[in-house]
């Protein structure tokens, strides 16, 4: 997470951090079809955005989508830093950068909310998994 919030540090404005990060997803390949299923929307947002939450072989791993660029950006950002990590180091992880650094400022209150609730969603996913697979 220090790598990654260094690197958004770096963009002096936080609408060139965001920026960045939708150019950035702008790369990564769409959920497939047969992943874009309802019970994998998040609940409470406008817009289809997808999470969807495994555990493998005692790691945590993160996948989404959204029919909105930002929140596929930021979604995806979150994903990326959590997937492959152990329950222990992703309830651990400093999300504040999100707020720190003004990206979630650039976005609507309602998908401020989405982002906020997957923060939480990723933490509540690792310690159930960590209580269910000691």
């Amino acid at each position: 997470m220090a790598e990654w919030s260094s690197r958004m540090a770096a963009f002096s404005d936080p609408q060139d951090r965001l920026a960045h990060l939708v150019e950035a997803a702008r790369g990564v390949p769409r959920l497939p079809a047969e992943d874009r299923l309802e019970v994998h929307r998040v609940p409470g947002c406008l817009v289809r955005t997808w999470w969807i939450s495994e555990w493998r072989d005692g790691r945590c791993w993160f996948r989404t989508d959204s029919d909105a660029m930002t929140l596929k950006c930021l979604a995806g950002a979150i994903a990326g830093l959590a997937s492959g990590g152990t329950p222990d180091e992703i309830v651990a992880l400093d999300f504040s950068p999100f707020e720190s650094l003004g990206l979630l400022r650039q976005l609507a209150e309602n998908r401020q909310r989405t982002i906020r609730g997957l923060i939480t969603a990723t933490r509540e996913f690792a310690r159930t998994s960590a209580e269910a697979n000691p």
